[in-house]
């Protein structure tokens, strides 16, 4: 199953950095390929175009590539701090739930400051958050990739996650 994560972002401004090394650490793990795919908008503008914008370049991110987008119909999952706080068995059993109806692929989309795009987020199966917390761009992403690996060892029953 292809993972694509879809960010609003600098690219390349953490390579060294103690989060991307643990980003990298459980995209390694992962037996699924994971993308990350950045996206950026300089352009000036209000809040409402910019992630307009934002959502334009983040759908792109999801598609195209040489064909190494997602399949059709494959599930898009926005982090939003309005999204459902779910236990790691539960987000575990719903990646199960897709790849067992046949999902190719499952992208997951990252906005900017400012949050998504209303259009975006109506788009997307499911939203998430990490808590009620807000927290920073890259640690997001961190722990995302540790979810996902997380969720891979509880649906191969992998020694990762005890109860």
């Amino acid at each position: 199953m292809r993972i694509i994560v879809a960010c609003v972002g600098k690219a390349g401004r953490a390579k060294h950095d103690a989060v991307a090394s643990l980003i990298e650490e459980y995209r390694s793990r992962l037996p699924w390929p994971v993308d990350i795919r950045e996206v950026e908008d300089k352009r000036p503008g209000s809040v409402a175009e910019k992630k307009a914008r934002e959502a334009t370049l983040l759908r792109a991110a999801l598609q195209a590539h040489g064909g190494t987008g997602l399949p059709p119909g494959a599930p898009i999952v926005a982090l939003d701090e309005h999204g459902k706080n779910l236990s790691s068995r539960d987000f575990a059993g719903q990646i199960g739930a897709w790849r067992d109806e046949g999902s190719g692929g499952i992208g997951f989309v990252i906005g900017g400051a400012d949050g998504l795009d209303a259009g975006l987020l109506a788009e997307t199966r499911l939203k998430i958050a990490f808590g009620a917390m807000t927290w920073p761009h890259l640690l997001a992403r961190m722990l995302l990739l540790e979810q996902l690996y997380r969720a891979w060892s509880l649906l191969n029953n992998h020694p990762y996650h005890r109860d």
